[in-house]
C-alpha cells in the first residue's frame, strides 16, 4: 500500500500526468492608449471580466464594520467590479430614497477602495429626485410629453446632468426612449413620454442635447429599453414580455426614438428583458440576443457606444438562465455591461470559464473593456473621480429647477372630460376629497389635501390606503353622498376593494371628478365620471397643478400624449 501510494504521488508530479487538463489560453492584450493604458497593466481575465460589472447600492453609509460595507469592499476592492448604481429601498410599499450628503460621502469612500475608478449610475429618468431627497421633484417623463414643449424637456436634461455629476454620478440610465402604445403595459406607462413615436423622439432627442450642453459636466446617457418596451402586458421585473409586433411596425414605431437617440450622440443604449419574434426567432430575451444586440443595434443602426443590460436580477432574464449562464450569453449578444447580476462573482467566474474553454474570446472581453475604460476618461474619472460635498448645496434643489418643476406640471394638466361644468369648483363649495393611495405609511395625497384645507378649511377630506376593510369603505361611500361634489385622486390603478368603493360612489347623485395621477387610461374603466383630469406624475408638484386646475386657477389644457378614452 505504501508503495502504491508512493506511486500515485510520483505520477502526480510528473508533468504529463496533467496532460489532459485544458490549458488556459495566453492572454490577449489590451490596445488602448492614453490614462487607460495604466488601469489595464497588470490586469488578469478575471479583473478584465469585473470591470464589466455594475452592482447595486442603496445610497446609505453602513457602518464600517457591519456585513453590508464588508460586501461592498468585497466587490470594489477584491473582485474589482467596474461600477455602482443607485436604487431605492422598498419598505411597506414605501420607497426610500437616499439623503444626498450621505450618499456622496458613501462614492467618495468607495472610490478610495476601487484601483479603477468606478463608474456610478442612476436611473435618474426625471431628474435625481427619482433616487435622491432634497432635489427638485420633476414629475414623470409623460408630464413633459403632455407638456410638449422641447425647451423644457432640454432643460430637464441640462438639469439632470448637473445634478448627477454634483452627486458623484457619471451615467445618466435615461432618457426612456420607449413608446407607450400599450394601454395595458405595468411597468413603462408615466415613465414614457407617450404613445407617438415622432413625439417620443422628439423628447428624447431634446433631453440628450440638454445633458450633453454643459462640458464641465459630462454625463453618459442611456437610450432604454431596446428595442422598445411599450407594447407589452408584462412587467419584466416579473416575467419574460413579448413584443407580438411585424418588423414593418417597430421599425416604423419602437425603433425610431433610438435611431433618433443615436444621431444625437446618446452614449449608451440599455436592453429589454422581452422576446420579440420578429427580430429573433428564438424565444429568448434581446439581452441575450446576437440578431437584436449586434445585427440590429449594431450593424444595422450603427451604434457604436455602450450596451448595457437592464437589470440582470430582473425575472424576465432569471428565470431562464443561472447568473453565469446570463453573463456569458450576454456577453455572446453583444452587451458590453452586465447590469446587477444576481451574483456577481458567479457572473465573473462563468465568462472566464467561457473564455477559457474557447466559447467566448477573449478579444470579445477586450472589446467592451475598451469602451467600459474609454468612457470613464472621457468622463475624466483619471483626473477626478471624488466629489465635494460643500458644493451640493449649490447644485441640488435650486430655485430655477423648483420653477421647472411646477412649470411643467401646470402645463401637463388635461382635463379630458368636463361633463355639466363640473370643473372649477367653488371654493365655498361643499366638495369632498378622497385619495386612494397605495400605502398606509405613502405621502402622496399630503400636498395635495394640504392645499385643499388652505382653500377650504372645511372640505371633508379621507385619506384612503389598501389597508381600509370593506366595512369602513361602504360607510365612506354613503357618508360621501351628501356631498355637492366628489373629488376622488387616484395614486393606483384602483385594484382590489377600491374599485368597488368607486363603483358605489358613481351609483350615487353626487358627480364625481376623477383625478388620476398614475395611470392615465383609467377613464376607460370609469367612463361614467362626471370629469376626468391626467396628470400624468404622482409628484408633489403635479397635485399641486391639479389643485389650481381644479378650483380654475390655471388652465387644463394639455393635450394627452396617449389616448386615453
Amino acid at each position: 500500500m505504501r508503495l502504491l501510494a508512493l506511486l500515485l504521488a510520483l505520477s502526480a508530479a510528473v508533468p504529463g500526468a496533467a496532460r489532459n487538463k485544458p490549458k488556459p489560453p495566453a492572454p490577449v492584450p489590451v490596445k488602448i492608449s492614453g490614462p487607460a493604458a495604466a488601469w489595464v497593466r497588470g490586469m488578469t481575465l478575471r479583473d478584465k471580466v469585473a470591470q464589466l460589472i455594475m452592482v447595486q447600492f442603496y445610497g446609505d453609509f453602513p457602518n464600517v464594520r457591519s456585513r453590508s460595507y464588508r460586501e461592498y469592499v468585497r466587490e470594489i476592492a477584491e473582485l474589482k467590479v467596474g461600477g455602482l448604481i443607485i436604487l431605492n429601498r422598498v419598505r411597506a410599499g414605501v420607497v426610500q430614497r437616499a439623503e444626498p450628503f450621505t450618499m456622496a460621502a458613501f462614492i467618495n469612500r468607495m472610490q478610495r477602495l476601487a484601483r479603477v475608478p468606478l463608474i456610478v449610475g442612476g436611473d435618474f429618468e426625471r431628474g435625481a429626485s427619482m433616487r435622491l431627497t432634497g432635489t427638485a421633484p420633476f414629475p414623470h417623463l409623460m408630464a413633459f410629453g403632455a407638456a410638449n414643449d422641447l425647451a423644457l424637456t432640454r432643460e430637464l436634461g441640462a438639469v439632470t446632468a448637473r445634478e448627477a455629476r454634483a452627486l458623484g454620478i457619471q451615467w445618466v440610465f435615461a432618457p426612456v426612449a420607449d413608446v407607450n402604445n400599450n394601454p395595458e403595459n405595468p411597468v413603462i406607462g408615466e415613465r414614457s413620454f407617450g404613445e407617438r413615436p415622432d413625439l417620443v423622439a422628439a423628447h428624447v432627442r431634446a433631453f440628450i442635447e440638454g445633458a450633453h450642453s454643459d462640458p464641465k459636466n459630462p454625463v453618459l446617457l442611456c437610450a432604454k429599453h431596446f428595442p422598445g418596451h411599450g407594447d407589452t402586458d408584462v412587467d419584466t421585473h416579473l416575467g419574460l414580455g413579448t413584443i407580438t409586433a411585424d418588423a414593418a411596425r417597430l421599425d416604423a414605431v419602437e425603433l425610431a426614438p433610438f435611431r433618433a437617440a443615436i444621431a444625437s450622440g446618446v452614449d449608451s443604449v440599455m436592453t429589454a428583458h422581452l422576446a420579440v419574434p420578429a427580430l429573433e426567432p428564438e424565444p429568448v430575451p434581446a439581452t441575450v440576443s446576437r440578431n437584436i444586440l449586434t445585427g440590429l443595434l449594431r450593424e444595422k443602426l450603427g451604434f457604436h457606444g455602450l450596451i448595457a443590460t437592464d437589470a440582470m436580477d430582473m425575472q424576465g432574464l432569471a428565470k431562464l438562465y443561472a447568473p453565469g449562464e446570463a453573463a456569458v450569453r450576454a456577453l455572446e449578444a453583444g452587451a458590453d455591461l452586465l447590469l446587477l447580476p444576481v451574483n456577481p462573482t458567479a457572473a465573473v467566474e462563468a465568462v472566464v470559464n467561457a473564455v477559457h474553454q474557447g466559447r467566448l474570446k477573449e478579444a470579445r472581453i477586450n472589446e467592451s473593456l475598451v469602451r467600459v475604460l474609454s468612457a470613464k476618461v472621457k468622463l475624466g474619472l483619471n483626473k477626478r473621480r471624488f466629489v465635494s460635498t460643500d458644493a451640493l448645496s449649490e447644485a441640488l434643489d435650486t430655485p430655477e429647477d423648483e420653477e421647472l418643476a411646477a412649470t411643467v406640471s401646470q402645463r401637463a394638466i388635461s382635463l379630458v372630460k368636463n361633463d355639466g361644468n363640473a370643473v372649477p369648483l367653488a371654493k365655498d363649495s361643499n366638495a369632498c376629497w378622497v385619495t386612494l393611495t397605495g400605502s398606509r405609511l405613502s405621502a402622496m395625497g399630503r400636498d395635495m389635501l394640504d392645499d385643499v384645507r388652505k382653500r377650504n378649511p372645511k372640505s371633508r377630506i379621507y385619506p384612503l390606503d389598501p389597508q381600509v376593510d370593506a366595512a369602513a369603505l361602504d360607510k365612506i361611500a354613503a357618508e360621501l353622498a351628501s356631498c355637492d361634489q366628489v373629488v376622488l385622486a387616484a395614486y393606483v390603478t384602483l385594484p382590489g376593494r377600491y374599485g368597488a368603493f368607486v363603483d358605489k360612489v358613481l351609483a350615487q347623485k353626487p358627480p364625481v371628478i376623477l383625478v388620476s395621477f398614475f395611470n392615465p387610461y383609467l377613464l376607460r374603466t370609469y367612463p361614467n365620471v362626471a370629469a376626468y383630469m391626467d396628470t400624468y406624475s404622482t409628484s408633489p408638484p403635479s397635485e399641486l397643478a391639479a389643485v389650481r386646475a381644479l378650483f380654475g386657477e390655471a388652465p387644463a389644457t394639455a393635450v394627452p400624449p396617449v389616448t386615453v378614452r
